[in-house]
């Protein structure tokens, strides 16, 4: 089994900036992509950022060039750097990781229990 933590989200104002961390922990070979989507009130998960195991990276358009994400594999955490935060930012966010747990294993999903980002304008 696999636990993902995440910490630092919170309140901010417009403009301002927040650091989210997730860390995962448990039974782990080798962790693949890891990801940060997000769900504001009302409407579907969306998808914010994902980094693969090699650093490549993806983001969505409503966050480039103020959101970054980063990872410490032998911490096996994942970080996103947010900046120019607007209120339209607001949303619960989420990690997303996909885990080996042995060298024979295939992978699997998990997912952080969610932290709130408050923006306020």
């Amino acid at each position: 089994q696999v636990q993902l933590v995440e910490s630092g989200g919170g309140l901010a104002q417009a403009g301002g900036s927040l650091r989210l961390s997730c860390a995962a922990s448990g039974r782990i070979f080798r962790i693949n992509d890891m990801g940060w989507y997000r769900q504001a009130p009302g409407k579907p998960r969306e998808l914010v950022a994902t980094i693969t195991s090699s650093d490549s990276t993806n983001y969505a358009d409503s966050v480039k060039g103020r959101f970054t994400i980063s990872r410490d594999n032998a911490k096996n955490t994942v970080y996103l750097q947010m900046n120019s935060l607007k209120p339209e930012d607001t949303a619960v966010y989420t990690c997303n990781a996909n885990v080996r747990y042995s060298y024979y294993s295939g992978s699997m999903d998990y997912w952080g229990q969610g932290t709130q980002v408050t923006v306020s304008a």
